[in-house]
């Protein structure tokens, strides 16, 4: 696919206060790791992150997304009333009727005259939401569009941990398979797409590639929804994540070489990637399978964890903001998601607009990406 007129203004994100670090985590975990002889440190050693973030425990999704919907505009300074589509992507969301994007929508003062609705794709929700603002750009049915999400993992966090440390049929294998639950954190990240005859920056979304694998749709699941007879929110996630990375990646591969070719690029040429955020050893497969440049690849899983659907475009918000990509960049997106689908974006960078994002936060990232 090729885009002609759709230009990606800005990303932004918001983060939230509390920290839990990995060895505060272990620590609440110390009845398992009696139990079953596990010595501190793995999680961290296994995984590369030294801490996540979490939402205050109560907030709603949608109630963030407002917020950083808020935060776009005004990094942006785009009239909310020409948004012709808002889409909120996470995996979370407030309810399961109406649409997450309903309440946030009014809340944030949007035109009446906007598509509203939710997509939900794993991980890979707001790139998914960017393909389909991207289409309605392309055919002429808006101008511009917001896609948003919120991923809140306090819930699931805390869940894990009561029923790890309460089960005692959990042996090293099932513990194996719940995992990749206790590197989930919480943020909130949106992105404004326009037509290029509008837009104020000229970042062109170029176009990009689907790929999808779903004959391992079973490696990373959650519980049953409750309208199929589940429990509701805050069930464990059950991961294999040994073969999801080996086959996300293999998918990846799959993907890569027709999108360099969709775009006209060459892999040297990109200079920067933002990639979905999983663990250290999903990062180096990656880029050693597609024969990337680890250094381009800018990174934020040892302070935010995999922050689900949010951690691409974070990664994109952090890195932009920080310099880490410039005005006459290639990026690169390249997003992986359960399920199994991959989807790539290239955008030609042209300008960057102020940020909302505090120094301090700004110079953490732009330390680890050194």
């Amino acid at each position: 696919m090729k885009y002609e007129n759709v230009c990606v203004e800005a990303f932004t994100c918001t983060l939230p206060e509390e920290i839990i670090t990995t060895d505060e985590l272990e620590k609440r975990l110390d009845p398992l790791y009696q139990r079953l002889h596990l010595n501190p440190g793995r999680l961290e050693l296994m995984t590369g992150i030294k801490e996540r973030r979490i939402w205050e425990a109560g907030k709603l999704p949608g109630d963030q997304s407002v917020q950083t919907i808020k935060d776009l505009l005004q990094t942006t300074q785009f009239d909310p009333g020409r948004v012709g589509a808002l889409i909120h992507a996470s995996v979370c969301r407030d309810y399961q009727e109406p649409a997450t994007a309903c309440s946030v929508h009014h809340r944030a003062g949007l035109s009446q005259n906007a598509a509203v609705f939710d997509i939900s794709n794993a991980c890979l929700g707001i790139l998914s939401g960017m393909s389909q603002i991207a289409n309605m750009i392309e055919l002429g049915q808006i101008q511009a569009g917001i896609v948003v999400g919120t991923e809140s993992s306090r819930t699931l966090m805390e869940t894990t941990i009561k029923i790890m440390n309460s089960d005692t049929s959990i042996d090293r294998q099932k513990f194996k398979k719940v995992f990749a639950s206790l590197t989930i954190g919480s943020g909130s990240a949106a992105v404004l797409l326009t037509h290029r005859s509008i837009s104020r920056t000229g970042n062109r979304l170029l176009g990009g590639v689907f790929q999808a694998n779903t004959a391992e749709c079973k490696l990373c699941q959650s519980e049953l929804d409750v309208s199929a007879g589940g429990k509701g929110n805050g069930q464990l996630m059950w991961t294999d994540s040994e073969t999801l990375l080996h086959k996300g990646v293999a998918t990846a591969k799959l993907a890569f070489d027709p999108f360099m070719e969709e775009l006209d690029w060459a892999p040297n040429e990109i200079d920067a990637m933002f990639c979905h955020q999983v663990g250290k050893a999903h990062q180096n497969l990656l880029m050693e399978t597609l024969q990337l440049d680890n250094d381009r690849n800018f990174i934020t899983l040892p302070y935010l964890g995999n922050t689900g659907s949010t951690a691409l475009p974070t990664a994109a918000a952090l890195g932009i903001e920080s310099g880490f990509a410039v005005p006459g960049s290639r990026i690169a997106l390249l997003g992986i998601g359960s399920g199994i689908n991959v989807i790539m974006f290239g955008i030609e960078w042209n300008t960057t607009l102020p940020g909302n994002c505090s120094k301090s936060t700004l110079d953490r990232f732009r330390k680890l990406n050194a």
